[in-house]
């Protein structure tokens, strides 16, 4: 073997060994927040909501922590890369989803609720069936984003580790459900909250400075990185226009439609996002909280525009195929590579390993908070409000909410392994399709029509909830869908399953205006009438905090 052959291996290891150590450290740093964090862990309030002691600030960067996840980093640069303008489209609906939150949903929510959505919404009305749907759609929801998140760590920790062959992959996947079933357990929310603050500092200073090294090449000139994009796409001018992706017929015209819903309505939605709410004190933190979060998430969508056009205009052509490959999961460490110096320079290695542990601390992270939501609900409205009749001790609650983290774990992993081909912002989207289809109506009707009941909420969230489910399981995101280039599967089976007849790959364009009609069809056939008394006391609740926890 020559000295040249000897020193490239011996390099080549020293590089793996440092992105390794920066990695682990990344990991032991999360491990170490969520066991300081456990010793405060001492009621009920403190493991659903951190004893309610993070000022509007900290529970700011812990939504950017929890919102910007795989999907945002990994996916919506990925999906840049890929398709150029049509691709900043998720950006744009991420962000533009806060307004709904914030105007229609946060100081509300926080006024009149206490651990879970479910605490608002039964607040009114018959506890055990309006407690049973919203805890069931609550774990639909979650596992819909889980699976995204252990799909981008399983893509994220190939790359960084050289892992390959589809056993290590699968073990990957298995090791983060482990780690994200160890914060939930053993740091509660205050344990969580702490690793995703961490996470979103981590986050936004890492994609600064790839942001600014990327625009360094092109001597901070945006132009000419848009065309050089454009020229190394393959695709031209196009790549810098609406329709390469949606709009090449009807059927993706639509299907953008339904994803820009989906996006927008769906945020004020999601279990994850709701139940920070009830972390901060009072209801103006809330919405101090709020204001932070979409400052910081604006500033970060912005650099996603760079991140993908700048992966475009500067991965070689092998790296930009292991991107396609990947489904766009890998554009952004592989283009930190790129600015850090290269394949195989230490400059590279360090800003490969600096970004790939901050994106995998990101999906830590934002499962944490998922997993943390889910099993929130499962003992908080299922076991202790539905089985027990609110006959239970905080204690055995939380021991509960515990058992089921570790069951939710499982099901994620399972449902991760042979997902791992799929955009990690598309599986995000259908997550956002899901909670604006099933829980966002239900949440707008309590707080705003008087009338609305029991069988308007149930019907409202079984019928979102069983219409967004059943349209994706026979769309071309579970079978059908092939690569016309290579002639490979796209869809969650594999070439030769096709039992797709609904056209659109997102389905809140249907599904949304269901959950909203059926909760409207339900209430006004119910023979059971609203409370109108309730119905006041809700609202000055909501408005007002008189009687909050």
């Amino acid at each position: 073997m020559s000295t040249n052959v000897i020193l490239a291996a011996s390099e080549e290891g020293g590089h793996q060994t440092l992105t390794t150590v920066l990695f682990v450290g990344v990991v032991l740093l999360t491990v170490a927040i969520t066991f300081w964090a456990s010793r405060n862990n001492k009621t009920a309030a403190d493991y659903y909501a951190g004893g309610r002691s993070f000022s509007g600030f900290q529970n700011g960067l812990a939504i950017g922590g929890d919102y910007m996840s795989a999907a945002s980093f990994l996916g919506i640069s990925g999906a840049i890369a890929l398709s150029g303008y049509d691709g900043f489209l998720y950006s744009i609906g991420f962000l533009v989803a806060w307004l709904v939150a914030l105007l229609l949903i946060a100081e509300l929510l926080r006024n009149s609720g206490r651990f879970t959505m479910a605490d608002q919404l039964a607040y009114r009305m018959r506890q055990r069936p309006v407690r049973t749907a919203a805890s069931v759609s609550t774990v639909v929801v979650s596992i819909f984003y889980l699976l995204a998140q252990m799909v981008g760590a399983g893509a994220l920790v190939s790359l960084l580790l050289g892992v390959e062959g589809d056993t290590l992959k699968n073990l990957t996947i298995v090791g983060v459900g482990i780690l994200m079933i160890f914060y939930v357990v053993v740091g509660g929310m205050k344990g969580t909250t702490w690793v995703q603050i961490v996470k979103a500092v981590l986050l936004m200073v890492g994609t600064l400075l790839i942001s600014v090294l990327v625009l360094a090449k092109f001597n901070f000139n945006l132009s000419e990185l848009l065309g050089t994009a454009a020229s190394n796409s393959g695709h031209g001018q196009a790549f810098l226009e609406p329709g390469l992706k949606y709009g090449a017929d009807f059927t993706s015209k639509l299907d953008f439609l339904s994803l820009g819903i989906a996006l927008v309505l769906g945020t004020a939605g999601l279990p994850h996002i709701l139940i920070r709410f009830y972390t901060v004190p009072t209801a103006r933190q809330a919405r101090v909280s709020v204001n932070w979060a979409i400052g910081l998430i604006g500033s970060f969508y912005l650099m996603t525009l760079i991140l993908g056009f700048g992966a475009a205009a500067l991965l070689s052509d092998d790296q930009y195929a292991k991107v396609a490959e990947s489904g766009g999961n890998l554009a952004s460490p592989l283009l930190a590579e790129a600015v850090g110096g290269g394949e195989g320079s230490t400059g590279g290695a360090i800003l490969l390993a600096l970004i790939a542990a901050v994106a995998f601390a990101t999906i830590l992270a934002v499962v944490a908070g998922l997993t943390l939501a889910s099993a929130s609900s499962v003992a908080h409205d299922l076991y202790a409000n539905v089985i027990k009749k609110g006959e239970v001790s905080g204690r055995e609650e939380v021991k509960v909410a515990r058992i089921a983290a570790f069951v939710i774990g499982g099901v994620a992993i399972a449902l991760a392994i042979p997902g791992q081909s799929l955009n990690v912002a598309f599986l995000v989207a259908l997550a956002f399709a899901v909670a604006a289809s099933a829980n966002l109506p239900a949440l707008i009707y309590n707080l705003f029509w008087k009338d609305f009941n029991t069988r308007g909420a149930t019907w409202s969230i079984y019928g979102g909830l069983i219409s967004a489910v059943g349209l994706v399981f026979f769309s071309p995101v579970v079978s059908g869908k092939v690569d016309p280039a290579t002639g490979e599967s796209l869809s969650l089976f594999g070439t030769g399953v096709d039992f797709s007849w609904f056209p659109l790959e997102n389905p809140g364009l249907v599904s949304i205006p269901i959950g909203f009609l059926l909760g409207w069809l339900g209430t006004i056939t119910a023979k059971e009438k609203a409370d109108p008394r309730k119905y006041r006391e809700l609202e000055v609740r909501s408005m007002t905090g008189a009687g909050a926890e």
